[in-house]
């Protein structure tokens, strides 16, 4: 025993100088490339004399950024987390500065400005061969995975040996998508878990030798969304179980005069408030959870990059600290990050002047701060959450609810079947493979669970296809000026308020009043290929009969329009109707028996569209875009060239991929329909890991969880920080 603790000794020593070494060297490489940088003297030294001084400042500046950056770094995590980002750069350029002005020759100089390059560079070069050593070490590796999971237990239990849930939120990627990512080889880690039926293999085994083919591990399932197939409703009925009173993204609340924007801060934490009071519990994770990346919180007791708590004053109960520090704690996590954010904004500008050369079509304008909110939502925003994750499931969480919005942003633009997006695809399953690897060091055995909110439909935007806007045509339906130039609807992609809220900046788009004045013309909102017409001076949802005597011709001009596919609209006389063109006209209770226009938009539509009819907050006017079938394209009132939002194609069709050790999710034929649905069943899977997951109290023996109004929950205890975490799992697996 005694051996081989010296042996580890020894180890840790001989990568410690080894890291060290190659430290030296890439100082002395630097010093020499690099003109405002020198480790001699004006009068010059000798080459020893030189090798000592960058062995002394490698040296300080390593036991500066091991010792005092995790300090820096968790005393500015009340820093917006986009800032701190960036502002890891020019600490660490300080760490250097401070190490040759420590060293012993004392004659290291640097500017300021080639500081920060030096840091980056040796922080980039320390970790990558600290890395590179530690591959071969069973302790050093497990330790390394440890490091993330940075928030320790305040008590020690023994750790759960029942499994913990992990659900990975694939944000706009439907289920054709992603069997079709499957079928193309993008996505081999998803293609092992599933069976080889339907051919959505076929691509990843045809390069294996034959009967190769792992076991399958998971099922596919499809579920169905209600009308408003958008993160807002999806992702607060399957955090707390409904979607009551979402009719959309964005729709207008006479009664209070405001504007609500699922991705708001202010909103989210009303419709948070709202879901709460409605089901009487806090939340999917009260228990023992984290939500990583959402617009609402799950009542989770930690919480990184959740929108809902966004406008709270910044305190230990609205701050990540598992993750968040550990993500930004390592400089070389922060280098890497902005190198691949650089590189993600090359890549978007060179995609879209290539798609302007070759004349794509649909195109939409990708101009403007387009290619940053690309690079926060495909890296940093990937980045900081997966790491999140990662440091929940090695801290034994029980449930963790994260959301990675990459492909919705890109889908947006550039098309959910793009190159472009199956790019982003690719990487999104590199990110799955890397959180299966880490549940083989977890304390805790975990089920993980991948799912998405929605998908999207393609389609050119109602703007180009007919030069004017949906607000443009109700306008001209109630006889008002329409302008000569129709102007662009703003985009409500989930990633811009990811952008805002990692900035503390949720200010309001352009264009996007919270309060608009109670004036007598229409406020009209589009979200994806759903559009909500409001009279904000009549206080009621107005009825057919009431529009048709202030505007006789608006109904009829919108039902009519070759771009709108059916109207929705109170009536005195019927409840509701559908209206459709050619002066169609069908009572909600007869779309069974007439589906009318919605024929076209599959099985579900009329349930849909009756619940929505119901909510409280429906706009006096709801209208769907027109749908093709043939070809699964629908017409965006918002400038996407990838949509979601309304009835029509994809977008109401995303996937809940689930291991077979749960309980299939519906049985026989039955398809899940709605987010409430979906909720049910993880409260199930739940229950089959955990048995019933019931919030402690203070009064309880163990300590516990209580909420507060937002369903919020203060942190639970699970198990400590593991000492030993089995196996290290393949060599291949640990380079990666």
């Amino acid at each position: 025993m005694r051996g081989v603790r010296w042996r580890r000794v020894a180890g840790q020593l001989g990568r410690i100088v080894a890291v060290w070494a190659v430290s030296t060297l890439t100082m002395l490489a630097l010093a020499a490339v690099l003109p405002d940088f020198r480790l001699q003297s004006a009068d010059g030294d000798s080459a020893t004399r030189i090798a000592v001084t960058a062995a002394c400042g490698a040296g300080a500046f390593g036991v500066l950024s091991a010792v005092v950056w995790p300090l820096l770094v968790r005393l500015l995590l009340l820093v917006p987390a986009l800032v701190l980002g960036l502002l890891v750069f020019f600490l660490n350029g300080s760490l250097l500065l401070l190490a040759l002005r420590i060293s012993p020759s004392g004659h290291g100089q640097a500017a300021p400005e080639t500081a920060v390059i030096v840091a980056a560079v040796m922080s980039a070069v320390a970790s990558a061969t600290g890395a590179a050593l530690a591959v071969r070490d069973d302790e050093a590796y497990r330790r390394r995975l440890h490091r993330l999971a940075a928030r320790r237990r305040r008590s020690d239990p023994p750790c759960p040996t029942t499994p913990g849930l992990v659900l990975v939120q694939l944000d706009g990627v439907g289920h054709d998508v992603l069997r079709d990512a499957v079928g193309k080889g993008l996505m081999p880690t998803v293609a092992r878990w599933l069976p080889a039926d339907d051919g959505i293999r076929s691509a990843v085994d045809g390069i294996r030798p034959a009967g190769d083919s792992p076991p399958p591990t998971h099922r596919l399932t499809p579920w169905r969304t209600d009308w408003s197939s958008q993160t807002g409703a999806s992702q607060l009925g399957i955090l707390h179980g409904s979607t009551f009173d979402v009719p959309a993204f964005r729709w207008y609340e006479k009664d209070r005069g405001e504007v609500m924007v699922c991705n708001r801060p202010t909103s989210a934490a009303e419709l948070q408030r709202r879901a709460v009071l409605r089901t009487g519990g806090g939340g999917l994770l009260t228990v023992d959870g984290a939500s990583r990346g959402n617009l609402f919180s799950g009542g989770a007791g930690e919480q990184a990059l959740v929108l809902s708590i966004a406008t709270r004053r910044r305190g230990r109960e609205n701050r990540s600290r598992a993750g968040y520090f550990a993500y930004f704690s390592d400089p070389a996590n922060a280098v890497r990050t902005a190198l691949s954010f650089v590189a993600e904004v090359a890549r978007e500008i060179g995609q879209s002047v290539r798609a302007r050369i070759r004349g794509q079509r649909p195109r939409v304008s990708r101009g403007g701060l387009y290619p940053l909110v690309r690079a926060f939502a495909t890296v940093v925003e990937r980045d900081v959450v997966v790491a999140a994750v990662m440091g929940d499931m090695l801290a034994g969480r029980t449930a963790v609810y994260a959301d990675l919005v990459a492909y919705d942003e890109v889908a947006h633009h550039s098309g959910p079947y793009s190159r472009d997006a199956g790019k982003v695809l690719q990487r999104l399953d590199r990110c799955l493979a890397l959180l299966e690897r880490v549940a083989e060091h977890a304390p805790r055995p975990y089920r993980i669970v991948v799912l998405s909110d929605h998908g999207q439909s393609p389609g050119e935007t109602f703007r180009s296809r007919y030069g004017l806007t949906l607000a443009d045509l109700v306008r001209a339906g109630c006889g008002l000026h329409v302008p000569r130039r129709a102007e662009r609807t703003r985009s409500g992609a989930e990633a811009r308020a990811a952008v805002r809220a990692a900035l503390r900046r949720p200010v309001e788009e352009k264009g996007e009043q919270q309060r608009p004045a109670r004036g007598s013309e229409p406020i009209v909102l589009a979200s994806g290929n759903l559009g909500l017409v409001s009279f904000p001076d009549v206080p009621h949802r107005m009825t057919k009969e009431e529009i048709d005597a202030r505007h006789p011709a608006l109904l009829t001009t919108l039902a009519n329009h070759p771009g709108i596919g059916f109207v929705l609209v109170a009536s005195e006389e019927h409840d509701g109707v559908v209206l459709g063109p050619h002066g169609t006209e069908i009572p909600l209770a007869e779309l069974d028996d007439r589906p009318g226009p919605l024929a076209r938009f599959g099985p579900g539509a009329a349930a849909a569209v009756r619940r929505t009819h119901s909510f409280p907050h429906t706009a006096d006017i709801m209208v769907n875009s027109a749908f093709d079938p043939a070809d699964g394209e629908v017409l965006a009132f918002e400038e996407q060239i990838g949509s979601h939002g309304g009835l029509g194609g994809a977008q109401s069709r995303p996937f809940l991929l689930s291991p077979l050790e749960l309980s299939a999710p519906a049985a026989g034929e039955e398809e899940l329909t709605g987010a409430e649905q979906v909720h049910r069943v993880l409260r199930r899977w739940l229950d089959e890991l955990n048995g019933p997951q019931v919030p402690l109290t203070d009064d309880t023996e163990d300590g516990g969880t209580e909420t507060d109004g937002t369903g919020a929950a203060a942190p639970v205890s699970a198990c400590p920080a593991p000492a030993d975490t089995g196996p290290r799992g393949t060599e291949d697996e640990r380079a990666a």
